[in-house]
């Protein structure tokens, strides 16, 4: 459609300007998509997160509740274990955390080269990712054993004696944490991988023309350009260690005594206790110890990112 202008008295042709296109109404028909997705993280996040933070101010059982303030919060963090719990869990955390990122950059780099049986050789790093954290802890129990496992039979034979490793209360928690490794840094590794290959390989070709060594390719290309990856491993382990249980329980039940007990698992045992109230605001506080520690280093480290 177009508007005319009359011909101006010199006969010079008329001018034709468009009409301004009409404005269509934007049709709501792609946001239902997210009505399914949305309803999910309503029920099983939010309903959720309010209720706990609800529970934690009150005396509840499966039927009655009664509502008693911060009595629970004031409980909890008079706990003889809470210290304990608290330092293994950051040791925890943090020992995790900077091993899958350390060794997981280094399968990366060797899962990314020109080796044979690369594709099967990534295969059998992720595997213990899809095996059962509960089979794994179970499993590594019976490896562990002091006497008759076969890790210290193994050690035996080349005149090592090996520690007692679930028993000893030197050795527990870290024992525990490297069997998390053992099965997390595979998840590390795939992701270190697509970090790499998604790197243009001109970058590559630049620096071999240059002359460049690998030590350099590394420093000046590789870890700069993995950064968005670096941070994803670091956010996920960190978070993982954190608020790990499962495998504790498994492996050590938090002893020997209370040395391997984490948050989590001093929360858990509140709960067996019959504490529910106690142990709902032990939760609250877990959540408000990650939310402290992860969103603010995901901001520094996203700010890195976007500096380089």
């Amino acid at each position: 459609m177009s508007t005319e202008v009359e011909a101006p008295p010199s006969g010079r042709p008329a001018i034709t300007t468009p009409a301004p296109p009409a404005r269509r109404k934007k049709s709501p028909y792609p946001y239902w998509f997210y009505l399914p997705a949305a309803v999910i993280f309503f029920v099983f996040f939010v309903v959720p997160t309010f209720s706990s933070f609800f529970f934690s101010l009150t005396r509840w059982d499966l039927s009655t509740w009664e509502f008693i303030g911060l009595d629970n919060y004031v409980a909890f963090f008079q706990e003889s274990a809470l210290i304990t719990g608290l330092r293994n869990t950051l040791i925890y955390a943090v020992v995790t955390c900077g091993l899958k990122v350390v060794l997981g950059m280094l399968l990366a780099l060797l899962l990314t080269s020109q080796i044979m049986a690369r594709g099967l050789l990534r295969s059998v790093v992720f595997f213990p990712v899809l095996v059962s954290t509960i089979g794994v802890g179970l499993t590594f129990t019976v490896l562990m054993d002091p006497s008759n496992g076969l890790i210290n039979k193994s050690l035996a034979l080349v005149g090592i004696n090996g520690p007692a490793w679930l028993v000893d209360p030197k050795f527990a928690l870290l024992s525990v944490a490297l069997v998390d490794v053992w099965k997390g840094v595979g998840l590390a590794t795939v992701i270190f991988i697509a970090g790499i290959v998604s790197i243009p390989r001109e970058y590559f070709e630049a620096s071999a023309t240059d002359g460049a060594s690998a030590v350099q390719r590394f420093w000046k290309i590789i870890l700069p350009l993995s950064r968005p990856a670096i941070t994803t491993v670091i956010i996920l382990a960190l978070i993982g260690g954190l608020r790990s249980f499962d495998l504790i329980w498994a492996m050590t039940r938090g002893g020997p005594g209370f040395t391997s007990d984490v948050i989590a698992s001093v929360i858990y045992k509140q709960y067996q206790a019959g504490f529910y109230g106690l142990s709902t605001a032990g939760n609250v506080v877990l959540f408000l110890l990650v939310t402290a520690i992860v969103f603010p280093l995901f901001r520094f480290l996203t700010s890195r990112e976007v500096d380089q």
